[in-house]
């Protein structure tokens, strides 16, 4: 089965809107490695619209070494009501059109590695709501930003308890965390 893999920059307060912020910390080869690693780890992108486009406009002028060549070649899922196939031309794409929940759902019920998602503020909320998140990799920096587009949507249908597998400080101050949907309790015998 296919997993779905949620990858972030995020402020201390959640926000992953337009990660300029992030340039004045070093994330140093740990956390160059932490971003390496995952997406060679993973099978193909999964991706909102706005971030598709944002990539496709960057990204193939940032071809020269191994990430930008993987960036450029890994398959890519977008998830679009509005994204005509002509405008899907950054390497490999696919645009799923569908109901978001539906499609994922049907993505991860194939065999297969991760889909990694970057980015795409809607698109992971969504999947968050829907308890379609298999992993979460974030890079937490000691920033407030105050607002902006947040990685977790403001409401869910109920508490959404995450273990942490990783966690590692940088000496920047910037946190490496991986993180699972923790598993259900059982009700206690009564």
């Amino acid at each position: 089965m296919t997993r779905i893999v949620v990858t972030e920059f995020m402020s201390l307060d959640g926000v992953m809107e337009e990660p300029r912020w992030t340039f004045q910390f070093d994330r140093g080869p740990e956390g160059d490695k932490f971003k390496y690693d995952e997406l060679f780890a993973s099978d193909a992108l999964l991706l909102g619209r706005v971030t598709y486009q944002g990539f496709a406009q960057a990204w193939p002028s940032m071809g020269g070494d191994d990430f930008g060549q993987r960036m450029n070649s890994i398959p890519k899922y977008v998830v679009s009501s509005t994204l005509a196939d002509a405008e899907a031309s950054w390497g490999p794409t696919t645009v799923l059109r569908g109901e978001v929940a539906a499609e994922v759902a049907a993505l991860k019920a194939r065999p297969g590695g991760d889909l990694l998602v970057e980015g795409s503020s809607q698109l992971v909320q969504a999947l968050a709501r829907h308890g379609l998140v298999d992993e979460y990799r974030l890079m937490v920096f000691p920033i407030i930003l105050g607002s902006g587009k947040r990685v977790f949507p403001d409401a869910m249908p109920g508490p959404a308890t995450l273990a942490v597998s990783e966690a590692k400080t940088l000496s920047s101050g910037v946190q490496l965390l991986t993180c699972h949907p923790a598993p259900a309790e059982a009700p206690a015998a009564g």
